[in-house]
């Protein structure tokens, strides 16, 4: 099915930012806590120019009896946001019933989260709630690294009739140990991107990195790969915070992080840089058939072991052989200058190929 086509130009998010030469920022705390709080913070971002204040109202919590957010009331104080500093305010919905009692009280623009991106029917019910509203909607990768589940969550706001659509990446749970709270997988939401050009895109560094330390690196990384703006979550006392302190900022904080950003050019500018950077590509296309042709020849020399191990009636997998290859690859990738992670995770994907095509030769279906 053939997704919306985005139109950059009329798009309620890069609007925002029309003409401003900087990222488009949502920002405010994770959780609203108090009326007081709500008010003081969102002041003190009005003087940072951040485009969207944004704040928890549901909080969706992996357990009972943590703080689940002040529900219904905090709307209220952010609809005060809106009146008294005149700042456009976002919240999380995650139910039809959500929907309506945000635009009962003008929420400017909407967001679904992780945990309801991965559930076909509560993003659904949303699109329904939906349906005839003129409301800008993000929405979050789901909770896994699920390509199709963000995109199928897209194309049912887009069918609802929303289509001032924003993506959000806010990283992946994985079982593997890393720095990061969830694991950005930059690769998804690139692919995301090149498949829609014009579908902005906005990386929330906070539910990424996990720890305040990280949100500059991910942000940086972020808008290095063209990202429209970032979502970050910034508090008044973060290590008092009810929900996520370690991964909010003060104002005082975001303010330095935006300040550090650089916004890099989208191309070239220069005839002697755009030949020069067209000679590497040249060079770089031929490095990538080379790479091809050399895989092509070890997966032949793969069926040739496992025509061996058929005719000898051994298993496909030996478990020496593959840990001598994580082993040795390592290293040898290290002699070269390149990433010993890297390289482990590439070998990993050519591992379980060869052991799939000595599988299939074992079972006589090739």
């Amino acid at each position: 099915m053939q997704l919306m086509k985005f139109n950059p130009t009329k798009s309620f998010f890069t609007e925002l930012q029309a003409g401003q030469g900087h990222p488009l920022v949502i920002a405010g705390p994770c959780s609203a806590e108090t009326e007081e709080q709500v008010m003081q913070t969102a002041a003190a971002l009005k003087q940072q120019n951040v485009h969207l204040f944004r704040a928890g109202i549901w909080k969706p919590r992996t357990r009972p009896g943590s703080f689940e957010g002040v529900g219904s009331k905090g709307l209220a104080w952010l609809n005060r946001v809106k009146r008294e500093l005149g700042m456009r305010v976002a919240i999380e919905v995650a139910t039809a019933r959500h929907v309506e009692e945000a635009l009962k009280q003008e929420i400017d623009v909407l967001w679904i989260g992780a945990r309801t991106t991965v559930n076909p029917f509560a993003v659904q019910e949303i699109a329904d709630a939906l349906q005839g509203v003129n409301v800008p909607v993000m929405v979050k990768n789901p909770v896994n690294p699920d390509l199709a589940l963000w995109i199928g969550a897209i194309e049912r706001m887009y069918h609802a009739g929303v289509t001032d659509l924003a993506a959000i990446h806010r990283g992946f749970s994985s079982y593997q140990k890393s720095k990061y709270r969830n694991v950005p997988v930059w690769q998804i939401p690139i692919e995301l991107k090149a498949r829609y050009q014009s579908l902005p895109m906005i990386v929330d560094p906070s539910h990424i990195g996990g720890k305040r330390d990280l949100i500059f690196p991910v942000s940086q990384k972020a808008l290095d790969l063209g990202y429209d703006g970032m979502m970050i979550e910034t508090h008044l006392t973060p290590d008092k915070a009810l929900s996520d302190a370690e991964q909010q900022v003060t104002p005082d904080a975001l303010k330095a992080i935006l300040a550090k950003l650089q916004v890099r050019k989208t191309n070239y500018d220069d005839a002697e840089l755009v030949n020069r950077a067209e000679e590497l590509r040249l060079q770089i296309d031929a490095a990538d058939h080379d790479i091809i042709a050399a895989l092509g020849r070890r997966m032949a020399l793969v069926e040739q072991i496992g025509e061996y191990k058929k005719l000898n009636n051994v298993q496909v997998l030996q478990l020496e052989r593959w840990k001598e290859i994580f082993r040795s690859r390592g290293e040898w990738a290290e002699d070269a200058g390149l990433n010993h992670a890297f390289i482990e995770e590439l070998y990993k994907l050519i591992h379980v190929e060869s052991i799939r095509k000595q599988t299939q030769i074992l079972d006589g279906d090739r």
